[in-house]
Order: structure tokens, then C-alpha cells, then sequence
């Protein structure tokens, strides 16, 4: 990401209707197929500000990852120096079957190679060890806001579910998320591109950057979340999440 989206992103995400119900309907799927315990280590890639991370850090132990210097300058902040690994190469300076859980929170979008990454998981998973990922969705929706993250594609089930092999896991939970709200999301991007074009303004003017006013940003959590923790299908939605069991 450039380096003022990680500044917009810690001004917003502790209360973001989007960011705090995206962390809480992790933690739920978490906490529904691989209980942590104290003594399980829990990964998270591409940690941004750590928000996350630290939230998860009164159930297990935590290492954090990014490649960013805005990220390690703000995980530094929150976490000892032998918790934030930065990658070796195209590695993960990790042994192999080493951890009980990896997380990438909106990561696999940013990089070339998804299934590169979706690999490395599965070596640093114990048998059993689960890895938790949410993405993007929807070519549809695709606008300024992927392009301003550097994001290389958004994602159908299809896609998502293929970067998990049955021969390695097993998919406990594969479902889009935030189905209610697109929508208007879409709406509000095709809008912004046209606002764009006209020269009206455009990624400046993000409704992802501002917390609304706190009746609605609760009821739209609680909307995400609600709808986030079911297991009925949704043909659509803003975002996916997966979580997978390594097989042994």
C-alpha cells in the first residue's frame, strides 16, 4: 500500500463499522474451527498496523509479518522484536509445520503470486492447523480504491477456493461477506469513477476513509457481522472469507 493508507488506516479501523466487524467475524470463525489455546502460535501475514494481532494476543502467541516499513515502524510499536518477521526472500523465516493458525487479512490481493502464498501456509501449518484469509470480491466492483491499494485482482468463490487444493486442506467455511451492502457499494464506486472522469473528484472522496455517524456505523456492523457468522451460501458480496484445515 502507499504510505499514507497505512495512516488512514489506524485513524479508522478501531472503530470502522468494516475493519471492527471484519476482525470480529475472524475471530468468530477462529473460535468455531480451531479454538487457540495459550500455548498455539498464531501467524499473522501482512499485519498493516496490527491491530488484529494484538486483539488476538490474550488467547495465544502471536508472530506478526509485513514488508512494509510504515507496517514494521507502527508493529514495532505494539509488539517485542522477536514477534515481527520480515520475509527472507519469498519465505517466511519459519520452520516447517511450526504454527496452529496463520491469518491474511486482505492480503493475497496485494501479491503476484496468491497460490505462492497459499503454499507457504500450508508448509508452516502443523497437521490440523487452520489458516484464515479474507479478500476482496467481485470484478464489479473493481475501482479507484483497489487501484490506490495496489491490489492485483478481487475474487470469486471460485478463485478463492482454488487456491486451497483438496490434496492439502480441507475448506471448513468458504463465504462472501457484506452481501447486504453491495448494492450500494457498487453504486458509490461506479458513481466516484464517473465523478472521476468529470473531474469532480475521485479517490480523495472515500467513504472508506470516514466513520459514519455512530447509529449507523453500529447497525452496519452489526449487519456484517450477523450476516458474516452464517453458513447459508450468498451468491455475491464485497468481500470473501475462507478458512481451511491443513491436512495431515
Amino acid at each position: 500500500m502507499n504510505p499514507a493508507e497505512y495512516s488512514n488506516l489506524e485513524a479508522v479501523e478501531g472503530e470502522h463499522w468494516y475493519y471492527a466487524g471484519k476482525r470480529e467475524v475472524v475471530r468468530y470463525w477462529l473460535g468455531a474451527v480451531h479454538p487457540l489455546r495459550p500455548e498455539h502460535v498464531l501467524l499473522d501475514c501482512g499485519a498493516g498496523t496490527g491491530r488484529f494481532a494484538a486483539e488476538m494476543a490474550a488467547h495465544c502467541r502471536i508472530l506478526v509479518l509485513d514488508d512494509h516499513e510504515e507496517s514494521l515502524r507502527l508493529l514495532r510499536r505494539r509488539f517485542r522484536p522477536e514477534q515481527i518477521l520480515s520475509l527472507a526472500g519469498d519465505r517466511i523465516p519459519l520452520p516447517d509445520r511450526s504454527l496452529d493458525a496463520v491469518t491474511a487479512l486482505d492480503v493475497l490481493e496485494h501479491v503476484p503470486d496468491d497460490r505462492a502464498v497459499v503454499a507457504g501456509f500450508a508448509r508452516l501449518l502443523r497437521p490440523g492447523g487452520v489458516a484464515v484469509v479474507t479478500v476482496p470480491a467481485g470484478r464489479a466492483l473493481w475501482s479507484d480504491w483497489d487501484v490506490t491499494l495496489h491490489h492485483y485482482r478481487r475474487y470469486s468463490r471460485r478463485e478463492l477456493t482454488a487456491l486451497f487444493p483438496a490434496g492439502e486442506w480441507d475448506v471448513e467455511h468458504v463465504n462472501y461477506t457484506n452481501t447486504l451492502l453491495y448494492p450500494a457499494v457498487w453504486w458509490i464506486r461506479k458513481w466516484r469513477a464517473w465523478r472521476a472522469r468529470a473531474g469532480w473528484g475521485g479517490s480523495e472522496d472515500r467513504t472508506e476513509d470516514r466513520i459514519p455517524a455512530p447509529w449507523l456505523n453500529r447497525l452496519l456492523r452489526a449487519t456484517f457481522v450477523g450476516c458474516g457468522r452464517l453458513r447459508l451460501p450468498f451468491p455475491f458480496g464485497v468481500s470473501l472469507i475462507l478458512v481451511a484445515r491443513r491436512r495431515g
